[in-house]
């Protein structure tokens, strides 16, 4: 265990002592209402706190002034309705031993105008951000007085709250960094020209705000170590800005991020995923901790607990913050402390729970189906009262965690996969390069089911004779899909992505890629083909391509396919499919003028989803007690399934994922962890 001390050491902030090096940064989940704390925003935080974290910082982007849209689920920090939702928010994490802080921020150019209490977004400068799309009010003496106060009364309530500290956003674009940024900063005042000027705002910020909770409780600041942007702040400027922040005296520690948020593509920058290495701006904080007298937190790919500690011991930072890897597992601490390293889940770099947020859905773990979920799902499965024969059809994501889950309440678990692998069509989307780290889920779940004494039997595609000789109480099909082109004439004479990306069929040399599914799969083949030289249009009838991916996700797609010349065609429909010559002709149809053109290519790879494999399934259905039926009510409330409507029946008989119907990874495992729960 000597490798990971350096994460369960304690640290000492003023009077606060953080029991360990392990952090939560501040993030909106999306589990707020109304800008107010719920049980489920609780809950989710008393989970971390019960795993072992050190520090959660709750509440990101908690508004401080009246104009803020709290847009993304977040918190209204602008009200002293607020505090006592503090209070209950420390209460909780306290109680498990953990410090909690909040994070307050004026988003400035980075609001909307027309949520909330429908008032303008305002900036140093009137320039409009490409994101959020509104144009600000440029801040005059009288707006920079007023916000510089509702800073330091945000700051004030995180105190009556109960809150051990409070970190103040200067990172992502958001108010004090816009005055910071020479790319948004265009005034010719005081607070514009040089670096000095621009820091001149945030400094008084804090002022307001030390004068306000005075010189005893935590404050700190997140900030970017580079800009990334060749008009804005680059790695020297940002050193020099932590540098004068420090000095001032007026915080305690610095929370060091990358890029800006001003765009897609920046956006992509800071919240980087699995297209990037791990750890990828460490040393940004790093090059900052040496310039400083601070604590120095750090975040951004550090989804592994080797990783983390090594920075810590190294001398990088003090705080790691592993708020995806804590999504992933927020037991993570506890894990690594009892010795216990290969259980914990280990964030694969999805993004699937920023992406959700980023489009106004609630977070979710693209792995985890607990999180979020507390009131209802487990984190910990606890032992049925008796013990029960259980048999899983297929070991893709959703079947691995119906045997998992299935085998920590305690019952004798068979599990049917017909390849040699367990992984299902996760196999598939790995071979994508970039996005091989996804390959991390299943791995993760079949050396669990290896512990918990799964019988598997790989190569093995299970019939109904093999099932029934098992003697089963319980049949979980987990079969999944098959690939479907799609429903135009002469779908038959269509590739699918699945034959790409498996290497069954190579790449033709001019490649057709329709995707009218809008996730992943389709520009993953793209990609796949353009890297061995394919000359490929993806086409697709939606507005835009990838129209299911969020902010994340696409802009590596589209940075990639892109740089490989590949052509990207939306509002076209394929409606026809030919053979002509040694080729093929493809008939596109506009969406809106239904006007027709025609492709000349050598292969066309069409995406439409799966359709289920359900010949088991229904074979199964006549020996089955609930003839195959599923309580849906029950599933969705979290109460076991009761329905016997077959009293010949032999066994219960169910269906998750795909083999339902055409989802993806989260939708597959929260299926089998809601059902399985109460076997």
């Amino acid at each position: 265990m000597g490798q990971y001390d350096a994460l369960l050491k304690p640290l000492r902030i003023k009077g606060l002592t953080i029991r360990n090096r392990v952090l939560s940064t501040g993030h909106a989940p999306g589990y707020a209402a109304g800008g107010r704390v719920t049980e489920r925003y609780v809950r989710y935080q008393e989970e971390k706190a019960k795993g072992g974290v050190g520090l959660t910082q709750f509440g990101g982007a908690t508004a401080t002034s009246i104009e803020n849209s709290i847009d993304y689920g977040q918190l209204n920090g602008a009200t002293d309705d607020i505090i006592p939702d503090y209070r209950r928010m420390a209460e909780a994490i306290h109680r498990h031993g953990a410090a909690c802080m909040v994070q307050i921020r004026h988003g400035g150019r980075r609001e909307r105008w027309d949520i909330a209490n429908w008032l303008p977004a305002f900036a140093p400068s009137p320039m409009r951000e490409p994101v959020h799309r509104s144009f600000p009010v440029a801040m005059d003496g009288r707006d920079i007085a007023r916000v510089r106060a509702d800073y330091a009364r945000a700051a004030w309530r995180a105190k009556e709250g109960g809150l051990d500290g409070v970190e103040v956003s200067c990172a992502n674009q958001t108010l004090i960094d816009q005055f910071w940024s020479p790319d948004v900063n265009r005034r010719a005042d005081e607070y514009g020209g040089s670096l000095e000027n621009r820091m001149r705002f945030g400094l008084e910020v804090l002022g307001e705000v030390r004068a306000l909770v005075g010189p005893d409780f935590v404050v700190g600041i997140r900030m970017s170590g580079d800009e990334m942007i060749k008009s804005g702040l680059g790695h020297e400027d940002c050193i020099e800005v932590a540098r004068a922040y420090a000095r001032s005296g007026l915080i305690d520690f610095v929370n060091v991020m990358a890029a800006q948020g001003r765009d897609y593509r920046s956006n992509a920058l800071s919240y980087i995923g699995m297209d990037a290495a791990l750890a990828p701006y460490l040393h940004l904080a790093s090059a900052i901790k040496a310039e400083i007298d601070l604590p120095v937190f750090h975040a951004t790919r550090l989804a592994d607990v080797a990783t983390a500690a090594r920075a810590v011991a190294d001398g990088h930072i003090d705080m790691a913050g592993m708020t995806r890897a804590l999504i992933a597992d927020p037991h993570l601490v506890n894990k690594l402390r009892e010795d216990r390293v290969d259980d914990i889940r280990q964030c694969v770099g999805a993004v699937y729970c920023i992406d959700r947020v980023l489009q106004a859905k609630d977070a979710l773990c693209i792995q985890n189906a607990a999180t979020g979920r507390e009131r209802t799902l487990p984190h910990a499965v606890a032992k049925a009262e008796g013990r029960v024969r259980i048999v899983v059809i297929g070991a893709g994501p959703a079947g691995l965690e119906a045997a998992r889950v299935s085998a920590l309440r305690g019952h004798d678990v068979v599990l049917f996969e017909r390849e040699e692998r367990t992984g299902g069509q996760v196999n598939i989307a790995a071979r994508a390069g970039w996005r091989e780290s996804l390959s991390g889920i299943p791995r993760w779940l079949d050396g669990q089911v290896r512990k918990l004494g799964v019988d598997l039997r790989l190569g093995k595609e299970a019939q109904v004779t093999d099932v029934l000789g098992e003697n089963p109480d319980i049949v979980v099909i987990a079969a999944g899909g098959r690939p479907n082109p799609g429903f135009f004439k002469g779908a038959e004479l269509a590739t699918t992505t699945w034959d790409i990306l498996t290497g069954r069929v190579a790449p033709g040399e001019r490649v057709l890629v329709y995707d009218d599914n809008g996730a992943e799969p389709a520009p993953s083949a793209a990609d796949y083909m353009a890297e061995r030289g394919s000359k490929v249009e993806v086409a697709t009838p939606d507005r835009q391509l990838m129209a299911e991916l969020g902010m994340v996700n696409f802009p590596p797609f589209l940075r990639r396919l892109y740089a490989k010349g590949v052509v990207i065609s939306p509002d076209l429909g394929l409606i026809e499919l030919r053979r002509e010559g040694n080729g093929l002709v493809a008939v596109l149809r506009n969406e809106f003028t239904f006007e027709e053109e025609e492709r000349e290519v050598d292969q066309v790879v069409a995406e439409h989803g799966t359709l289920a494999n359900e010949a088991l399934f229904d074979a199964l259905k006549p020996h089955a007690v609930n003839f195959g039926e599923l309580d849906m009510r029950a599933l969705v409330a979290g109460r076991a399934q009761a329905i016997a409507a077959n009293p010949s029946g032999r066994f219960r008989l169910f269906r998750v994922g795909d083999a339902w119907t055409s989802r993806n990874i989260h939708a597959a495992i929260h299926d089998s962890l809601r059902l399985c729960k109460d076997f």
